[in-house]
């Protein structure tokens, strides 16, 4: 087996080269700007709960405020933090070539970190919508500056049901359009990184086997093994951070640029 030394110098030939560059992001990478995971203990008042039996409708159903509390705090939470080395990597990289990024996150650090190309197929905690008629949340939201364990959302104009985030809950269909998107850039890319993910969520974990399929290379970057590292071509063992630069330096050095990261 070809120690991480070979596999990385191979992802940088591929990547200096290429053109249209697709990424599928997950927690990963916004665990080293500090967010904890879905699988990752919780803090303060959210620690004894299970954060993927907050996430679902059903819980809505039975108890919406506590479930808008817990996302005020996590949106406080992302608020907080900053894009890292990974996410600036990505949006620089948009001078080089043509990236395109479909993330499982629902913070906004790629957007903060200057990439344009970005689609959240699970939703953003920082825009909301009616419970009930789907229409979107006019007005801005109050954060409360200390963690609450329950919330009244704000009801909305349309129809006076509650607000809740826009997000995809387990259970719930993808958004279409950034969904389409995202197919699309898997199918015309001509390497496919996918970054931070441990790739067991569908159907987003069926994009690496897209490109793959429609003849791209597949890179992984993941510090452990997923269930989809047998159907990359690479699999770089490292986190995004460390990764990711020497992946745009040789797309860079291609171009006959200094390194700038």
């Amino acid at each position: 087996m070809p120690d991480q030394e070979v596999l990385l110098k191979e992802a940088q030939h591929l990547c200096a080269t290429a053109e249209k560059i697709a990424v599928l992001s997950g927690a990963g990478i916004s665990a080293e700007s500090g967010i904890p995971t879905y699988r990752t203990s919780q803090t303060g008042l959210w620690e004894q709960f299970d954060p993927q039996t907050l996430a679902t409708p059903e819980a809505w159903r039975r108890d919406h405020q506590m479930v808008w509390a817990w996302y005020l705090w996590r949106n406080s939470l992302v608020r907080d933090v900053q894009p890292n080395i990974a996410h600036h990597t990505l949006a620089k990289w948009q001078e080089y070539a043509d990236v395109r990024i479909c993330t499982q996150n629902v913070d906004d650090l790629h957007e903060r970190a200057g990439s344009t190309q970005v689609e959240h197929v699970h939703g953003t905690l920082f825009h909301f919508i009616c419970s009930e008629c789907r229409k979107d949340y006019p007005d801005t939201v109050d954060i409360p500056t200390t963690e609450v364990f329950r919330a009244e959302p704000p009801a909305c104009p349309y129809c006076g049901a509650p607000i809740r985030p826009d997000i995809v809950w387990f259970g719930e269909m993808l958004p279409q359009r950034p969904w389409e998107h995202s197919v699309i850039a898997a199918e015309q890319c001509d390497v496919y990184l996918v970054v931070g993910t441990s790739a067991v969520v569908q159907p987003a974990a069926t994009l690496p086997r897209i490109a793959a399929h429609s003849g791209a290379p597949v890179i992984e970057i993941n510090p452990a093994r997923t269930p989809e590292s047998g159907l990359c071509d690479i699999s770089l063992r490292m986190s995004a951070s460390d990764a990711l630069p020497p992946l745009l330096a040789a797309r860079q050095n291609a171009a006959g640029e200094k390194t700038t990261t």
